[in-house]
């Protein structure tokens, strides 16, 4: 979506919207974290984000690599800077055409800095020498796909203090073909108002969105003052002077000073902040939190459908997805990069999505060893592993390896069953509770337009020791409303589902739409889970040194139990599910897993065979289960 648009619907609203700056880090590890902080940043509910372009393109790589990131992975709506410093038109053309293949539609187009090793600006042969020529070449070739941004500077620039000629120099990149102004920082708040109303006065009726830069700390507020030249107003420095050598205190005083300016600027009918992050959080976050920006638990939602939607050029129209990657998003989008189509409207031929090989970036598991043995220790019983569940599930571990992010909400209603269940032996690795028509603006389940109504069945996944998948699943066969299946570490599949096609399990019901169905279970999906779900337990297994209780522990449960996922089709039932498992448990929680009987062969053992019903084992139908 254009920012232009954004923006006018915030005026529209009355209701003001805040956007973030990144920069690219310098080193791997840096990168890797300022995504898992873009990540966590998403659910702040930006409006945007923009990705800074290096002096002369020396970023470059990486910024159009951050920009598809932010897009496709995490939904981010991304403007690219772009500048045209030491930039030749063929490396323009690369980046607009990087910048096009993300699903970026948003450019704010600069002159720039020069280099480090360039004491002053000039062009190269056959770049462009000013913002404005780049304007006007972005707007002739590429026709309106991109909506273009332009800087202001409300207290001048390093090459030129004349305000009439700056602003001169804006009204042109405006009429050029500029769509919104992005302001340099600035802390004198008066002076920035009455900048704007000279704009105004000049014919620019564009929004003008003000950059705001957080105080981290003194020190660095001053120097970040000082590369900018922006005039530091009395009363901030009286404010600041006496807490100067207390971050904390700095960081809380600042956020007051910042957040009053910010209200000043929304009283002036200014809808938009944008925030100068410099890659962190905290002082941003304080900041928004102190004008009561942030969404808080309760209020309503606005999430387009149940799941994090990607904003790549080919999946904005996606709107289905299999219900086991709900935990693991960045995951599904790697694993589904190279589809030609993305379902929309409906699942399609279950046989046709390939998906991605295991190795891909995003797919294993997060964190060095050693990362990984401080979250979740060294487990030496499986009364050791279900208390890291538990613990996940209460709320104090924030990941488990197939969950990317701690519980949320939605897991209220089933959370004490959940917990039982761990407690005896069951793993659960994903779950949602029945939703009976909720409304799509309820601030837990709610998704989708507004007036609408949201519906969902109980589903449940889970490891499962071999020595308990015989009762289950005979249990599972006495309900007529359920459905599952289940799958060893080498694809032993049992399933009663009527066909190999989809079954929602999350569905809409909207004014003057048809039914949206978003979340499905089916078998080729499952399929390709199940080797995920398994690699991701061997990968935790390979944390611990070869030998250790704890890797055979993890090990010998990846290699002997069962993958089970099940869903209660019945939307109106709340507990039927849990109620399968009464009275069944793992017999010795602290003993040694050889006492469970093992896989053997890649079958259950016996009793499995004693089962009432038909079931389908890779792709044929029994009337009992293979042994």
């Amino acid at each position: 979506m254009h920012i232009k648009d954004k923006l006018a619907e915030a005026h529209r609203a009355g209701k003001p919207v805040f956007s973030f700056e990144f920069f690219p880090p310098k080193t791997a590890q840096g990168v890797q974290n300022l995504y898992d902080r873009m990540d966590r940043m998403h659910d702040l509910g930006p409006s945007f984000i923009d990705v800074t372009w290096g002096a002369g393109g020396s970023s470059s790589q990486l910024t159009c690599e951050m920009v598809h990131v932010a897009q496709t992975v995490y939904g981010l709506e991304t403007c690219m800077h772009l500048t045209c410093t030491d930039m030749a038109k063929e490396k323009v053309d690369h980046a607009l055409d990087e910048a096009w293949k993300a699903g970026c539609t948003n450019i704010l187009a600069l002159r720039g800095d020069p280099p480090r090793d360039n004491e002053k600006w000039q062009a190269v042969e056959g770049g462009f020498r000013y913002a404005l020529d780049l304007i006007k070449y972005i707007k002739e070739k590429y026709e309106g796909h991109f909506d273009i941004g332009v800087a202001g500077y409300p207290e001048g620039c390093d090459d030129e203090q004349d305000a009439d000629v700056l602003m001169s120099h804006l009204k042109q990149k405006v009429d050029a073909g500029g769509t919104f102004i992005v302001t340099q920082m600035f802390y004198d708040v008066e002076n920035f108002l009455s900048w704007v109303d000279k704009c105004r006065a000049n014919g620019i009726t564009v929004p003008i969105v003000p950059g705001i830069m957080p105080i981290h700390t003194h020190a660095a507020f001053l120097r970040r003052a000082g590369w900018s030249n922006c005039k530091i107003p009395e009363d901030w420095t009286d404010a600041l002077e006496p807490v100067k050598n207390d971050d904390a205190a700095v960081r809380e005083v600042g956020k007051g000073l910042v957040a009053d300016m910010c209200r000043k600027i929304i009283a002036h009918g200014i809808m938009a902040l944008h925030f100068y992050t410099m890659n962190l959080a905290q002082s941003t976050k304080m900041v928004l939190d102190e004008l009561g920006m942030i969404p808080k638990e309760g209020t309503p939602t606005k999430k387009p459908l149940p799941w994090r939607q990607s904003l790549g050029l080919s999946r904005r129209e996606e709107d289905v997805r299999p219900v086991f990657w709900k935990n693991r998003h960045k995951s599904y989008v790697a694993r589904t990069q190279d589809w030609d189509e993305f379902p929309n409207g409906r699942w399609g031929d279950s046989r046709s999505p390939a998906f991605g090989e295991l190795d891909a970036y995003n797919i294993g598991l997060k964190g060095t060893n050693e990362q990984n043995i401080k979250l979740w220790g060294k487990p030496e019983s499986l009364r050791d592993i279900a208390d890291i569940f538990v613990r996940f599930l209460e709320g104090d571990l924030k990941s488990l390896p197939w969950s990317e992010a701690p519980v949320t909400d939605e897991a209220a209603p089933i959370k004490s069953d959940l917990i039982d269940l761990v407690r005896r032996g069951f793993l659960t690795i994903t779950s949602q509770p029945s939703v009976n028509g909720v409304q799509s603006s309820d601030a837990v389940h709610g998704w989708g337009p507004p007036g609408g109504y949201v519906y969902q069945k109980a589903y449940l996944e889970l490891l499962v020791s071999p020595s308990l998948v015989a009762d289950l699943i005979d249990r599972i066969a006495h309900q007529q409303s359920m459905t599952f299946y289940a799958i060893s570490k080498n694809g032993e599949l049992q399933t009663n589902a009527p066909s190999d096609g989809p079954n929602a399990v999350t569905w809409g019901v909207f004014p003057g739409k048809e039914i949206v169905q978003p979340t499905i279970v089916e078998t080729i999906s499952f399929l390709a889970w199940k080797d995920e779900a398994f690699r991701l337990g061997s990968d935790w297994a390979n944390c611990h040194s070869a030998g250790s209780p704890s890797r055979e522990l993890i090990e010998s449960i990846m290699n002997n139990w069962y993958l089970i996922n099940i869903v209660d089709n019945d939307f109106h039932s709340t507990r039927g599910i849990f109620e399968l498992f009464d009275g069944l448990q793992v017999n010795d929680l602290d003993g040694p897993l050889d006492n469970i009987k093992p896989v053997a062969n890649g079958h259950t053992p016996k009793p499995v065979a004693e089962l009432n019903g038909t079931y389908k084992v890779n792709g044929q139908v029994y009337d009992e289960v293979l042994n």
